[in-house]
């Protein structure tokens, strides 16, 4: 199936390793140009030279977008280099091991820039070339937290916020050929991820967790959610604006 993505510029948060990675290889399969950000310098570059290398138009960026600014920096480096940005998927989250919902207000805010500001900071500035060329795909990576509200409070209360910061955009930017939207994965494994942890140090927590949350008994992998990702960027989504899509294994 073509996608009509052939061509395009695709840059990837978050994505030296597992559901980024995974997300980076099916984009350059499909022909498209892949920008990869992450702190991790060589994991960055063995997977820029494994989709084909920096002759292939693929590129990679080191930045901890937690730093104040980072967001602006490296999406000004990225338009300087490539001119402009077709699709981007923003990949970061996490707890940052802020699970107290009694947590000072600078926690929150901490784990809220982690899953939401810093994509509206790059949004801010990297769409407005969206609109210009009259075409452009921004997928959030949510999570079924933002629903169930299970584990940390102030991840779910920041994937909660980004869902809806998904549904307004989408919905400011759907007569401009934007189309904004936000993909919910339930539990899934990757390697040095949560889930990896807890199923190495702590595996009668995981069944427990499967047996009682997940229909499909098993957690996800970064495989069976990356697909998704592509065909919400795809040509076939014009009707999709601030759609959310739930990935989940059948979370109960």
């Amino acid at each position: 199936m073509d996608l009509g993505i052939d061509g395009k510029r695709v840059l990837i948060t978050g994505a030296s390793q597992g559901l980024g990675a995974s997300i980076a290889k099916l984009f350059s399969e499909s022909g498209a140009k892949v920008s990869i950000i992450s702190r991790r310098k060589r994991e960055l570059q063995e997977i820029v030279n494994s989709i084909g290398g920096e002759n292939k138009g693929h590129s990679w960026h080191v930045y901890d977008l937690m730093e104040k600014g980072a967001p602006t920096h490296a999406s000004l480096e990225i338009l300087q280099k490539h001119g402009s940005v077709d699709i981007i998927v923003h990949n970061l989250g996490g707890t940052l091991n802020v699970k107290d919902p009694l947590s000072p207000v600078n926690e929150w805010y901490r784990v809220w820039t982690l899953n939401v500001g810093i994509a509206i900071e790059m949004n801010s500035i990297l769409i407005p070339k969206m609109i210009k060329q009259s075409w452009g795909r921004v997928i959030h990576i949510s999570s079924i937290s933002a629903e169930t509200v299970r584990g940390s409070s102030p991840y779910a209360a920041s994937k909660a916020y980004l869902n809806a910061y998904t549904k307004g955009i989408g919905r400011s930017l759907a007569q401009q050929g934007i189309v904004v939207s936000a993909i919910m994965p339930g539990a899934f494994i990757s390697e040095g991820g949560h889930w990896d942890n807890i199923k190495k140090n702590n595996p009668e927590m995981m069944h427990d967790f499967l047996r009682h949350h997940h229909a499909i008994g098993r957690l996800g992998n970064p495989d069976e959610i990356a697909p998704f990702v592509l065909f919400l960027s795809s040509k076939f989504v014009t009707f999709a604006q601030g759609t959310i899509v739930n990935v989940d294994g059948g979370t109960m």
